[in-house]
């Protein structure tokens, strides 16, 4: 995947921080620190909208649903 140059202002405790991980061998460099830390904020905010949509669903609903039609099927399912 291509990457783009960009450039950042971070704070003086958030750019220790970065550099003690680097130091600690956490990461090879800046760059690699930051990009991680975006990308697992990232997966966190899309787990969160999905669970936040689910909340919408009404549950009763939901359920009458997925068992809609089970006792039909039951009939026709062999015994085991």
């Amino acid at each position: 995947m291509a990457k783009a140059k960009i450039a950042i202002t971070l704070d003086e405790k958030t750019l220790v921080e970065v550099d003690r991980l680097i130091d600690s061998c956490v990461f090879p460099n800046r760059s690699q620190a930051i990009e991680q830390a975006l990308q697992e904020k990232l997966h966190r905010l899309s787990r969160h909208r999905l669970a936040r949509e689910c909340a919408k669903l009404d549950a009763a609903s939901e359920k009458a649903m997925a068992e809609e039609g089970i006792g039909e099927d039951l009939e026709r399912w062999p015994e085991y």
